[in-house]
């Protein structure tokens, strides 16, 4: 009798392959097993394991003397308890006499116990969905990838949202981290491609959203979420603090789709873009591909949404605020600099997760790319040297002693220029060198180019004088009109030459 695992289905096809009239060869490889077992079939010598299981211990049990009277007690008080904190516990108790080899015996036996006694689980209710019922909303992270803009790494999140009956979905790059604004502005995006909104909208807590407000501006928070549903007509919803399951329909989708879009990371071969639009368009061509699999369940779904609103609702945050006498603004912890020419007055801003919309009035002024600061540093800074640098040139010793002076300097290229110059010039001269090239550089937008001429010359050697790269920059900046001249034939002056009468001349 050989030793093959042989199941009833296997030994039911072999019978009736022979049934049917085939060799105990071609039977048994119809059924998958040797010729043997076939012949030990028909002499009724093989039976399957399974009809007489085992009911007999094969070696000692290692936790006899403990487990009811010990372990069991522990487990029912406490039955979240790990088998390795039992082991530890009966290690303690009886050293030497329970090696961390018995570990994996233990956890059978825990793991045993549990499926038989222990406390009743959470049971998951798998939901049916209806087309244009529910959208969900959420925020994820592609972990394990480095995402950079000219090779700088970018720290920033994923906005996604999708409804739950044909999959469609939308991603946002989002900067700073989660907040209404970030939410507001990517959902009403996703609507307005969609083309309609559904009944029900859903997201987590939004706890990370509202961290760090006060009561009064949560509450605030709440309402604006509330009203900005309530303008597409949907019903805002959220699960309960902690649930993640409870947005299924859209935490299990994030795998999928962020593993999408790592395979289509591989298939590019790279995770540098030249800016953020850039990779929010990439991200969009990947996006769409996924939403063409799903086409049918989305045209069916389509034509269960409501309409949307005739325009757009608020999706910012408003804040008022007055620019400082150093050309300077405070929106929420980050500073920015703005064109001096707005000193004294009061801008209204219109702040989203990127970028703040200054307004003089009712006239948009200036648009500023938001920044966030990074890890425990919540401060940051946005400074614009062209926005002050008309006045700086007419007082060059105030750059070394500014709050400002290293945020002046507008890459790492002119901060290795002034470490140079005020290490070989006097300090008058080198605060003189740099603001003029700072203007130089602005008022001729020939910063880099500037920049890569001043360090060329700084490599091999050369006196740096400001004179020297103004006359060049300058000059270089004139446009001289190229003037073609095109000579007219000598015979064309007869033309002005009086035609006398004949009859003069009778």
């Amino acid at each position: 009798m050989s030793g093959d695992w042989i199941t009833t289905k296997q030994a039911e096809v072999y019978m009736k392959t022979r049934h049917s009239g085939k060799s105990q060869t071609a039977s048994a490889a119809k059924a998958g097993i040797s010729e043997r077992s076939g012949r030990d079939i028909e002499h009724n010598k093989r039976k399957d394991p399974r009809a007489n299981p085992r009911h007999w211990q094969t070696r000692k049990d290692p936790f006899a003397q403990v487990w009811l009277s010990q372990l069991v007690p522990m487990l029912e008080t406490e039955p979240t308890l790990s088998p390795l904190t039992l082991l530890e516990y009966l290690q303690s108790q009886e050293p030497g006499s329970y090696p961390d080899s018995q570990l994996r015996t233990l956890q059978r036996r825990v793991k045993q116990w549990r499926a038989e006694f222990g406390p009743a689980q959470e049971v998951m209710f798998r939901q049916e969905h209806e087309p244009g019922v529910l959208g969900l909303s959420d925020f994820t992270e592609l972990k394990g990838v480095v995402v950079t803009i000219k090779c700088e790494p970018l720290e920033h999140l994923l906005y996604h949202f999708r409804l739950a009956y044909s999959g469609w979905s939308y991603m946002r790059v989002i900067l700073g981290g989660e907040s209404f604004t970030a939410l507001a502005e990517s959902l009403q995006e996703a609507l307005w491609r969609l083309g309609g909104s559904p009944k029900e909208h859903r997201t987590d807590s939004l706890s990370a959203a509202f961290k760090n407000l006060s009561a009064d501006e949560s509450r605030d928070m709440t309402e604006r979420y509330e009203a900005f549903c309530s303008h597409y007509s949907m019903k805002a919803t959220r699960n309960n603090r902690g649930c993640s399951h409870e947005n299924g329909s859209i935490e299990s989708p994030h795998g999928h789709l962020k593993n999408r879009i790592q395979q289509a990371f591989l298939l590019r071969g790279s995770y540098d873009f030249e800016s953020v639009q850039s990779y929010q368009d990439w991200l969009d061509g990947v996006i769409d591909n996924h939403n063409r699999r799903n086409a049918k369940s989305i045209d069916v779904e389509k034509q269960e949404l409501q309409a949307l609103a005739e325009y757009k609702t608020q999706d910012y945050s408003d804040l008022v605020v007055k620019v400082t006498s150093s050309s300077t603004i405070q929106v929420r912890t980050s500073l920015y600099t703005v064109p001096s020419r707005l000193i004294g007055q009061t801008l209204r801003i219109r702040l989203y997760h990127d970028r703040l919309a200054c307004f003089l009035g009712s006239h948009h002024v200036l648009t500023l790319e938001r920044v966030y600061g990074k890890g425990k540093k919540r401060r940051a800074r946005q400074v614009d040297y062209r926005h002050v640098i008309h006045s700086l040139v007419k007082k060059p010793q105030a750059f070394r002693g500014s709050q400002l002076r290293d945020d002046l300097l507008p890459s790492p290229i002119y901060k290795r220029i002034w470490t140079h110059v005020d290490s070989v010039m006097s300090a008058k001269t080198a605060c003189k060198f740099i603001v003029g090239l700072l203007y130089l550089a602005a008022t001729e937008d020939c910063e880099d180019e500037l920049a890569w001429t001043v360090m060329e010359a700084i490599s091999n050697n050369k006196d740096l004088t400001l004179s020297a790269f103004q006359e060049r920059y300058r000059s270089a900046s004139i446009v001289r009109p190229s003037i073609e001249v095109e000579q007219h034939a000598l015979t064309d002056y007869n033309q002005l030459i009086p035609r006398q009468e004949e009859s003069c001349y009778v």
